[in-house]
């Protein structure tokens, strides 16, 4: 039997809003994310030194726990039954 990929986007060109999105959410309950220690340093100033990637890209979220992966996704499950319920009234 061939595996599918269940992960796939409806619209592709969503994922970055889907990114964005998440990381908002992820700031709102205070995840933290990118590499170990990166949160003590400015993420603007190493991103001109290039010691992290410009523009925030993807990053790092190998460090959270299930739960906190968990909050996240189900908050963007929230704002996006939100979002699909206000645009039905």
């Amino acid at each position: 039997m061939a595996s599918r990929s269940r992960n796939r986007k409806l619209v592709p060109e969503c994922a970055q809003a889907l990114n964005q999105m998440k990381y908002e959410i992820a700031s709102e309950l205070g995840v933290p994310f990118g590499s170990p220690g990166a949160g003590s340093m400015d993420a603007e100033f190493a991103g001109e030194l290039g010691s992290i990637p410009a523009g925030g890209g993807e990053q790092y979220l190998g460090n959270i726990t299930a739960r906190e992966a968990g909050a996240v996704g189900g908050g963007i499950t929230k704002r996006l039954v939100q979002q699909a319920q206000q645009t039905l009234l």
